[in-house]
């Protein structure tokens, strides 16, 4: 899985030679990616990346997917590795070299979703996403899944989580189909439909549902578990804690969300000190809360607003758990679910055209990645159990 670190090997080399391991992937837009490290061969002749450090090459410390996450673009054209299409696994190839000579090949196979994984397509009423379903006809937890200012359906956090036994629903909810074509004025009670929906499914755990969003789909988790009971936990990546202004490009109107056909506050684009108003309540959440936050995340001060949060909660005394997981290198891909190249360059945002910078490092992205994976898996395992 594209989630597991994998640990590449040599044996029968000479003790203490150095030896060179050359990795290259093409990415689901045709580009190619490369990295290399050397390596000094241990007293039985044995190189381990999970064991030892490189003594020279594209990153330096140890880890076991150093060669993967550690990987360039070759044309600086690229902005950020692009998975494979279709959920199509990824092939990245090894080669072993000895002053120039390439002594051996591995390859490595990373799956984005398991086999037996259901994919079905909601086109329900105004309800628009895909439901990704585990192998199996067992009944299971349901995660209500969000995306961000992208807009579309967050289709490989929902196949992330299928592969680990989560009925996943990715739930479209502008710029996608016949759906509103930006995030503004999109009525919270659609949510509330997509949850309702969730509970009516017979292969879901009705009061086993949590809500996971990313960025803008991170302030919307926030707010659904700050409104639906429903909701019995919230894991939200590089999230705001308050509601902020319609987003892409010349929207119709200034706000985001409404609720009871009413817009509800918002912060405006450079605006030092929101209102108070356009805080979003997460103290009515009835269930514990997962942050994740990059320190040098370039959208937004995720970080700082992740703290917000917590803060407001312990005034309020909240009465369930708060984790916020805070990486000081990363950027706005904090915490993401894939061990896949970390390196990020300045991109276009798809719908309003103008340059964004993600921030962070690809050694802090991809540390943060290894880091959240298990602890946002075990998170959902401690809150929504499995049967």
């Amino acid at each position: 899985m594209v989630d597991q670190p994998a640990t590449v090997r040599a044996s029968g080399l000479q003790p203490n030679e150095r030896v060179t391991i050359r990795a290259e992937l093409a990415d689901g837009a045709g580009e190619q990616w490369t990295s290399q490290a050397d390596f000094a061969a241990d007293a039985q002749g044995n190189v381990d990346t999970s064991r030892q450090a490189p003594v020279a090459g594209s990153y330096k410390e140890v880890s076991a997917m150093g060669l993967v996450w550690s990987m360039m673009p070759h044309s600086r054209k690229e902005s950020r590795y692009q998975p494979p299409k279709a959920f199509a696994p990824q092939t990245i190839e090894f080669q072993l070299i000895r002053k120039g000579e390439q002594l051996a090949t591995a390859r490595l196979e990373q799956m984005a979703i398991v086999e037996g994984v259901q994919r079905i397509r909601v086109h329900d009423g105004d309800l628009r996403g895909w439901l990704f379903l585990p192998p199996g006809n067992a009944r299971h937890p349901g995660v209500l899944v969000v995306g961000g200012s992208e807009g579309g359906y967050p289709g490989r956090r929902a196949a992330w989580l299928a592969s680990h036994g989560y009925a996943a629903f990715a739930l479209a909810y502008f710029h996608y189909e016949d759906l509103p074509e930006l995030l503004a004025g999109i009525p919270l009670e659609y949510f509330g439909r997509a949850l309702n929906w969730m509970g009516r499914r017979p292969e879901i755990l009705a009061d086993r549902v949590a809500v996971m969003g990313t960025s803008r789909g991170g302030e919307l988790a926030l707010q659904l578990g700050s409104l639906y009971p429903r909701v019995g936990a919230v894991v939200a990546y590089v999230p705001s804690n308050v509601r902020n202004q319609a987003c892409c490009g010349f929207t119709p109107v200034p706000y985001s969300w409404t609720w009871q056909a009413k817009p509800l506050a918002f912060r405006r684009a450079r605006e030092s000190a929101p209102r108070p108003e356009a805080a979003i309540a997460v103290e009515h959440t009835q269930g514990p809360l997962l942050l994740i936050s990059g320190e040098a995340d370039g959208v937004w001060p995720s970080s700082s607003m992740a703290n917000s949060v917590v803060n407001r909660l312990q005034r309020h005394h909240f009465a369930y758990s708060v984790e916020h997981l805070k990486y000081p290198h990363a950027g706005h891909g904090a915490g993401r679910p894939e061990i896949v190249p970390a390196w990020v360059g300045p991109s276009t945002h798809p719908i309003a055209g103008t340059e964004v910078n993600a921030g962070g490092s690809p050694k802090g992205n991809a540390e943060s990645s290894l880091d959240a994976i298990p602890k946002v898996l075990e998170f959902l395992r401690q809150n929504l159990p499995q049967k």
